[in-house]
């Protein structure tokens, strides 16, 4: 496969034409990593304007219990009669809609490929009331500012944001031998402390014990979010565990210090580097990732410091990032979906479509199924029923833009001597524009990268 190929659909979400790219496709990748366009999110509801939403809906649920918390979640196609459901649904939408056109148009798809990881990665979905409405502002308050900077400083702010303390459940957490602890109001909750280790740090062999997961949930006791005003994280001592705790074998004084010490601790432990560098190899790069590879990107994140920015050049840069060898990755229903407009130049102008192709191939946005955020792994994506619901949605497609753009033209400018002549003779073969297209976006060129 060639490097321009490799560069537009393996790292990016698919060029028109690789005519840009074809003269230093590495140069390519490495220029948008040292100056990422940025995601405009003026107007876009905030975490204070979120949690005014979601106690708004919360609120009318409570007094009048209809429609399940589902119907205002953003997978929910259907248009809700409570105003405040309406209100919260149509954010949501202008969220996705404004994240979606800037992968479609940005001049730096690659920087957006790394954010969406790292925004899978400490994932937070509207399952649960309070979250409703958080997910987008996660992403853009917390991820976006430091995808680019260092692990630690990243780690710190997907993990004290509202909506991680909400989603993981860190926010009703009680001390049992704080104030309110000993009055028996409520108890200690090990969400945020398990997935803070198994999935966002050291992961699931990193090393750590039941007693770690305990003595960390103590140590983010305290950590909350203000319901009832601006929906702000904040550190409350009534629910604090007092005494000092030891996580990992390193003790931690009481106190609201004790988290930006054991912010340091996790992100320089060397099963962090492993899990982290095990991760993106495996996203960028294939199910199954070349050791070598994850090798020399933990070394990396070792070295520099967790330099978000000096790992992301040591994977692009790296020869086994460019190799063919090997199945490529499947897609998952979201980055096909994008790569289609990115590939046309199209406007998502009907978000609430997209957000319906989206759900009936297996990825509602912002709802994913676990912590876990969505799977990387193409087995993950590859059920029959699955693969049938993307050649409908081809289909559909098709029906609706073919009229757009030439397939035959696009599919060689967009692959150059990399689409398969299968696919080349059926695109050629094809009774119509409408046929042609359908096959290209249903083609296993392009639903894999």
């Amino acid at each position: 496969m060639q490097a321009a190929t490799l560069a537009a659909h393996r790292f990016g979400f698919a060029e028109t034409s690789l005519a840009a790219l074809r003269g230093d496709p590495r140069g390519w990748v490495l220029a948008q990593l040292r100056e990422p366009a940025p995601l405009d999110g003026a107007g876009l509801a905030g975490s204070a304007e979120a949690g005014e939403m979601t106690r708004a809906v919360l609120r009318r649920a409570l007094a009048a219990p209809a429609p399940s918390m589902a119907a205002s979640a953003p997978a929910d196609d259907a248009t809700p009669r409570d105003p405040d459901r309406l209100r919260l649904r149509r954010a949501n939408l202008a969220a996705l809609q404004r994240r979606w056109q800037h992968v479609i148009a940005t001049p730096t798809p690659v920087a957006e490929r790394w954010t969406l990881f790292w925004s899978n990665h400490f994932c937070v979905a509207a399952t649960k009331g309070a979250t409703l409405a958080l997910v987008a502002p996660h992403e853009r308050e917390a991820i976006r500012p430091h995808a680019f900077g260092r692990f630690r400083d990243l780690l710190r702010a997907a993990t004290l944001h509202p909506a991680m303390l909400l989603y993981l459940d860190n926010a009703q957490s009680v001390g049992p031998g704080s104030r309110a602890g000993r009055r028996r109001e409520r108890g200690l909750n090990e969400n945020l402390a398990r997935e803070l280790l198994e999935l966002h740090t050291l992961g699931v062999d990193g090393g750590y014990t039941q007693a770690d997961v305990t003595e960390l949930a103590k140590l983010l006791t305290g950590r909350t979010v203000d319901r009832e005003g601006p929906m702000t994280a904040e550190f409350r001592r009534a629910i604090h565990e007092p005494a000092d705790k030891r996580v990992l074998g390193r003790r931690y004084r009481e106190g609201p210090e004790a988290v930006e010490a054991l912010f340091d601790d996790l992100s320089r432990h060397p099963s962090t580097a492993r899990h982290l560098a095990t991760k993106l190899a495996r996203h960028f790069v294939a199910d199954d990732p070349p050791a070598a590879l994850v090798d020399a990107l933990a070394a990396r994140f070792r070295d520099s410091d967790g330099d978000l920015r000096a790992l992301a050049e040591t994977l692009f840069t790296h020869e086994l990032a460019w190799r063919a060898e090997g199945p490529p990755k499947f897609k998952r229903p979201e980055e096909l979906l994008l790569s289609a407009h990115r590939l046309m130049k199209l406007p998502i102008l009907r978000p609430e479509r997209a957000q319906t192709a989206l759900v009936q191939m297996g990825q509602p946005p912002g709802r994913a199924p676990s912590p876990q955020g969505w799977p990387d792994r193409s087995e993950d994506w590859l059920a029959p029923d699955a693969l049938w619901k993307r050649v409908q949605w081809a289909s559909a497609f098709a029906d609706e833009h073919a009229a757009f753009a030439d397939a035959r033209q696009l599919a060689s400018l967009s692959f150059g001597a990399d689409l398969g002549a299968g696919t080349a003779t059926q695109i050629e073969r094809a009774e119509s524009g409408r046929q042609a297209l359908a096959l290209l976006l249903a083609s296993p060129e392009f639903q894999r990268r």
